[in-house]
């Protein structure tokens, strides 16, 4: 009896924990807003380590404006030195300046670890959020009153597979062409791939031409550097499935479900950029019944300063409005920092500085850096100092001392062999030692060092204008400008076609600085005079492509005499079969006029060509080619080659030198009206003294 008792009970209790355990995720699925997503954002681009008893690093992640956020939780992957005493030891996470969890890292897991933590909502902003890694390792010491710190064992990896889970929903969509904008490139949006440009068919040359600046302008905002926004035709299978389209086509070309939505406005004069919805489908259409016209709407699009301004869902452009972006002003004189910079704390402090140049633009010789600041008086004098970096590359340092606390400086020339040429990173890196530091306890705020606004790079720039991958995007880029760009289709396009042009001109749009320069697109009958001053691209196989049938004599990697694959070349083997499945990258001399360069991007079959094509498409995959030729399958294997020979450096010459260094020149200058003076001196003296013995002997 007892025994069947205890079994019925037991049975009850399950049952009863069951229902509990479906009321429980029932609650808890009840929490969770309908429509919730998750997106996890990787905040450490390569893994890396915190040396040094107190290090601190600062990582940075977006949250879009329509996020309505509901939790985000931290994500960090890391390894501690096996020494760390776990007593003495801790790691302090700060969003925005402000600390909120603080743990101490297990020395005795010696595989990665993983922390998982929640960011209190209150502390996060929109936009960009400012996570800091604050570690303090200690290392296992005896019993020594005060002993060194050994900084090669106080040590902290973190990795890249660290991320923040931003859990969020997404605000529906208000109908201005402002908040289509920010969607358009914002984080989920390129990830998941729900947006694209969209053009007919057969787009006409104005068509592209317009598709490619609005691609640009979207291109130059999406922060997700490795991904791309596609460009689709109309009639593309996955057209319909992207949730953000951007339409760009002549009124007569819009597909009859966008020409009804958009109605029939007065398009006499005038382009139109209107935001309409069909289903779960947002399209910005920009349209015109003139080419002109639909060109300038475009590159209003590209014009991402005048997009975050429309609150409406209609912009109408004509031939008054203004939509040119401001000139690229290339400075000889860069501030780098507009007030000043405080850094706090002892031991390694940095500061870091981003300078942005054209693509184009390399340092040159007399160029240097002049910094400017103060610091605490209670340092180690013997063992503090300022070093300053190019680049992560060390290019001068000085010792800190008590007589210029209050007003010190610095001027250092920026090596010619750093070989520095577009964007680059300045860092002011201070080591503030503090006396007995070792037998003291630590506070933040007692050293500090002052970067005052007065420090400033002194540049001088030229020109990369050699035809490499090297100094890709040269020639079709200059000072942030396309430079005279005619893009070659072949007669015949496909889906292909389209996704080449979208991979080149994201890649492009990443480096452009405004919505200037012209890229005018041409059939492969187009007459060779159209072409001369203009860098050329010429996208297709050897069949359906003029251009590049008639300079096949040119290419590096050079099609058979039926023009049915790729043949061997000096630098590589390439079996005939092997050459039908292979894409090529050719950056050479243009063919119609010296001084300009024609990039053919070809293949045996458009899905080569368009396989090449994916190595110039974003940052994350042009480092990996090089030279003026490169080839690929679709295996990954990638072979890049230099074949124009490399010409001898140029030997710059004393005058050239010396007319660059203006403190040079200057002294060259005074020196040289001193000798003037001197020589008129000398004459002067000579005919006082020829007059007085001419005198002496008439007397």
């Amino acid at each position: 009896m007892k025994r069947r008792i205890f079994v019925i009970t037991f049975i009850c209790m399950a049952l009863l924990l069951g229902q509990l355990g479906q009321l429980g995720a029932a609650t808890a699925s009840a929490a969770e807003a309908p429509g919730t997503e998750s997106y996890d954002i990787p905040f450490i681009t390569a893994d890396t380590s915190m040396s040094g008893v107190m290090a601190t690093r600062q990582d940075f992640f977006q949250i879009p404006s329509y996020w309505n956020v509901s939790s985000v939780v931290v994500n960090m992957d890391y390894k501690v030195s096996q020494l760390a005493d776990k007593d003495r030891s801790s790691v302090t996470l700060a969003i925005n300046g402000v600390a909120f969890y603080s743990f101490r890292p297990d020395r005795t897991v010696e595989k990665k670890q993983r922390l998982s933590v929640t960011i209190p909502r209150e502390l996060l902003a929109e936009g960009t959020n400012t996570l800091s890694t604050e570690g303090s390792i200690q290392t296992i010491v005896n019993d020594q009153i005060c002993s060194p710190d050994e900084e090669r064992d106080n040590w902290l990896q973190l990795y890249s597979s660290s991320s923040v889970d931003v859990r969020y929903v997404s605000k529906p969509l208000d109908g201005s062409i402002r908040d289509f904008n920010e969607r358009f490139t914002s984080l989920d949006t390129v990830s998941k791939s729900l947006n694209t440009i969209a053009v007919p068919a057969q787009a006409s040359a104005k068509e592209m031409e317009a598709a490619v600046y609005a691609l640009s302008g979207f291109a130059k905002a999406n922060t997700l550097q490795d991904k791309t926004i596609p460009l689709l035709a109309f009639d593309d299978e996955y057209y319909a499935g992207k949730k953000l389209v951007t339409a760009v086509a002549l009124y007569d070309q819009l597909p009859s479900g966008l020409k009804t939505a958009v109605g029939t406005p007065d398009l006499n004069g005038k382009a139109l950029i209107q935001l309409v919805r069909q289903g779960e489908q947002w399209a910005l259409v920009v349209t015109a019944k003139d080419e002109a016209l639909l060109v300038k709407a475009s590159r209003l699009v590209a014009n991402q300063a005048l997009m975050s301004q429309l609150s409406s869902d209609r912009k109408i452009v004509d031939e008054s409005t203004d939509v040119s972006t401001p000139v690229v002003n290339i400075s000889r004189n860069v501030v780098l920092t507009e007030s000043g910079d405080e850094l706090k704390g002892p031991r390694h402090q940095e500061k870091a500085y981003f300078v942005s140049l054209p693509a184009n633009r390399s340092i040159a010789d007399a160029s240097k850096i002049s910094l400017d600041f103060r610091y605490a008086k209670n340092l180690d004098f013997d063992r503090s100092m300022v070093t300053v970096l190019i680049n992560n590359t060390p290019i001068g340092s000085k010792k800190l001392t008590e007589e210029l606390a209050n007003g010190d400086s610095i001027t250092l020339p920026i090596p010619k062999n750093l070989d520095i040429s577009g964007n680059f990173s300045v860092v002011v890196a201070f080591d503030l030692e503090l006396k007995n530091a070792v037998c003291v306890q630590n506070q933040n705020q007692m050293p500090w060092a002052f970067v005052t606004k007065d420090s400033m790079l002194q540049l001088n720039t030229k020109d990369r204008t050699e035809l490499l991958f090297n100094n890709y995007p040269y020639p079709f880029l200059r000072d942030g400008a396309f430079n005279q760009v005619a893009v070659v289709l072949p007669q015949e396009r496909d889906s292909y076609t389209y996704r080449t042009v979208a991979n080149l001109f994201n890649l492009l749009g990443q480096y452009a600085e405004g919505n200037t320069g012209d890229v005018l697109f041409y059939s492969d009958d187009v007459a060779a005079d159209v072409l001369k001053a203009r860098n050329v691209i010429a996208i297709g196989t050897f069949q359906s492509n003029k251009v590049i049938r008639d300079h096949n004599a040119a290419l590096y990697f050079k099609y058979d005499a039926n023009g049915a694959g790729l043949q061997s070349n000096e630098k590589m083997s390439i079996d005939s079969d092997y050459g039908k499945r292979i894409g090529t990258l050719q950056l050479i001399d243009s063919p119609y006029e010296a001084g300009h360069g024609l990039l053919a991007v070809t293949g045996a079959d458009s899905e080569y060509y368009y396989l090449a094509s994916k190595l110039v498409a974003s940052q994350g995959t042009v480092w990996k080619v090089f030279g003026d030729g490169v080839s690929t399958d679709k295996d990954g294997n990638i072979n890049a080659f230099r074949f124009k020979k490399e010409a001898e450096p140029e030997q710059s010459s004393v005058i050239s030198n010396v007319m660059e260094r203006t403190d040079v020149l200057s002294f060259v200058i005074a020196a040289a009206l001193v000798m003037v003076l001197v020589l008129v001196s000398l004459i002067f003296l000579a005919r006082k003294y020829r007059r007085r013995r001419g005198d002496r002997d008439e007397a």
